[in-house]
């Protein structure tokens, strides 16, 4: 029986409040409905009170503990905001500053920038303290992220993110006291270190100092050329989240608003992303059962949509390799059979055909062309990714206002989803589907209404493991998130093997980024679990209100499959959806 913490009575600001032992000064205030300044805290990460803005005052004690890192204790009297903590707190800005080079206007995150508003909030107009910049140039190695090294405030966000978080230890702090600095371990290009493209570390970041490749450039220089027909796909998370960034709340469900936008924008075919989720779901489905129940390839399978994770698992797990999942994740296959099929139904040139996709994730970028097989279709199959962040950046350059945008349908027959198909943007989701449409392959009938919603998979612990009932059959099921939290799964499959056992899951789920896709590091800032919460609730209400929550009950799915692919797993679907996997090097160098 879990017992609940004892309550610690104190008072802020002089006002009373009652709050769980253990519970940091910061926290309180916030709970009070005050706001502490802080940079270096972010809620995904413990306190190091690195950047010394929340520093409070304690009746009774002469220091001013830093708000972050201290715990409440019964009693205390805080006073967090006076003449003496403002002077603090803007001499703090003016040393952060004086390191920080002026150039707001072309930075990537020129007005939602956590510092640019502080020193406006602060009133810092001047440079009071002689200027001490980092002569460093940025690393646009990666092509998917950028470091701009003298824009980093030594908050370590990032660094911590990508150590702790996704135990990827890409980056790291160089050298100490003025020059100390964030880069990549050993002071090489990004390119050639141990980075996934996940964009954590962007996504965690409060300044410019890593931001996305932006592309919306190529994009728009693309819709102005006559000569090429422009579609684009919107993957099921960004649905949910880019509202944000025109002021609607987290999982806002903007789906029908966001196809009218893009129409206007300019693009001649607006496709959806749960379409290709459906259909990826066709393919690894079979797979599972293929192997599960005749025996044809070894357990577990191993899901392998997330290319940070693909990237990941071959520099770190090669010896899973086998049981990673053929099936290519749904931008790739929408990518594919929009530049085969739907270029053959519509009399287009796949040469000229100009494929786009919105995704929530950087890594996307890189996945264009991590291997021969992303041009099955005998060219690119998509052409660029696009942030979620740069398609707000895009709808704002346009002019268009996204508030009155009106409700459309996407284009038939690529824009028809199932509510499976959604359900991919939220960690557990492609477990979810997967076991869904495996259990009518399985046993010919579909999930009891009252089974269909399969809540042992869903929630944002870091591992998950399931148990689920196929016609008195148990599958054990794992759904693991943040890639610090996957080799806990797979170390228990190694150490069933070297015991000569049955492994103890049948099927994982591996998302690289906290809360799957709707936490993705291309997703509007500001994240933190309870916004990944309500962007998840948002997709698990979309498909609650589908008229189809099955993948193989999209009518669309069928039809591709009688006019075009043939069968799931049959030589002409394996040749257009499906990939390979190879061990890579962690560093290059």
């Amino acid at each position: 029986m879990i017992q609940e913490a004892a309550m610690i009575r104190a008072k802020i600001n002089g006002t009373p409040i009652e709050v769980p032992e253990g519970t940091s000064i910061l926290d309180a205030a916030r709970k009070a409905g005050v706001r502490i300044p802080t940079l270096c805290k972010h809620p995904d990460l413990l306190p190091t009170a690195a950047c010394g803005l929340c520093i409070v005052k304690v009746a009774g004690q002469e220091r001013m503990p830093r708000a972050c890192a201290t715990m409440l204790q019964p009693d205390m009297e805080i006073i967090t905001h006076d003449g003496e903590l403002t002077r603090i707190r803007r001499t703090i800005l003016e040393l952060i500053l004086s390191t920080h080079p002026n150039a707001c206007l072309t930075c990537g995150r020129n007005g939602n920038c956590e510092l640019q508003t502080l020193l406006g909030e602060f009133g810092v107009r001047d440079d009071r303290l002689e200027k001490y910049l980092r002569d460093v140039p940025p690393d646009h190695s990666n092509g998917s992220i950028i470091i701009d090294f003298a824009k980093c405030i030594t908050c370590g966000r990032c660094v911590r993110t990508c150590q702790e978080i996704q135990n990827v230890w890409a980056l790291s702090m160089l050298n100490r006291s003025i020059n100390t600095r964030m880069a990549p371990a050993g002071d090489i290009l990004l390119a050639d270190s141990p980075c996934i493209k996940c964009g954590q570390c962007a996504a965690h970041c409060p300044t410019g100092a890593i931001v996305e490749h932006d592309e919306t450039a190529t994009v728009w220089e693309a819709l102005r050329d006559p000569e090429k027909y422009c579609s684009v796909q919107i993957a099921p998370s960004v649905r949910v989240a880019l509202g944000e960034e025109f002021g609607y709340p987290p999982g806002t469900n903007l789906t029908r608003q966001i196809y009218a936008t893009l129409r206007r924008l300019g693009f001649h075919a607006v496709f959806d992303t749960n379409f290709s989720a459906d259909l990826t779901i066709m393919e690894e489905a079979c797979e599972f059962v293929q192997r599960f129940v005749h025996g044809k390839g070894p357990l577990p399978l191993i899901t392998s949509c997330c290319p940070a994770w693909t990237d990941y698992m071959e520099k770190n797990h090669q010896d899973f390799i086998e049981n990673f999942s053929t099936a290519k994740s749904p931008q790739q296959m929408l990518g594919v059979v929009a530049k085969t099929y739907y270029s053959e139904k519509m009399g287009l040139d796949p040469a000229k055909h100009f494929q786009v996709s919105i995704m929530p994730c950087t890594a996307k970028k890189y996945e264009l062309e991590r291997t021969d097989e992303m041009f099955a279709s005998g060219h690119q199959d998509v052409d660029v990714t696009l942030t979620t962040r740069e398609l707000a950046r895009m709808i704002k350059q346009s002019g268009l206002v996204f508030r009155e945008m009106p409700e459309e349908d996407a284009d038939s027959p690529l824009g028809e989803y199932s509510g499976s198909g959604t359900l991919f943007g939220a960690t557990g989701g492609v477990m979810e589907a997967a076991l869904r449409t495996a259990h009518y392959l399985v046993t010919g009938r579909n999930l009891a209404p009252d089974a269909v919603n399969i809540l042992p998979v869903r929630g944002l612990e870091g591992v998950r493991e399931a148990e689920i009932d196929i016609e008195g059959t148990a599958v054990r099921v794992a759904v693991s998130h943040g890639m610090a939290n996957v080799g806990k799964v797979l170390d228990k499959v190694r150490a069933a093997r070297e015991r000569g056992e049955d492994p103890p899951y049948h099927f994982i789920e591996v998302m690289a980024c906290p809360g799957g896709c709707i936490g993705g590091g291309g997703q509007p800032y500001g994240i933190s679990d309870e916004v990944r919460r309500r962007r998840m609730a948002g997709l698990y209400a979309d498909d609650q209100g589908c008229a189809r929550r099955f993948s193989h009950e999209n009518p669309a799915i069928q039809r591709i499959y009688k006019e075009f692919l043939g069968e799931p797993l049959g030589e002409k679907a394996e040749r257009l959806l499906h990939t390979r996997y190879h061990p890579r090097k962690s560093y290059l160098r």
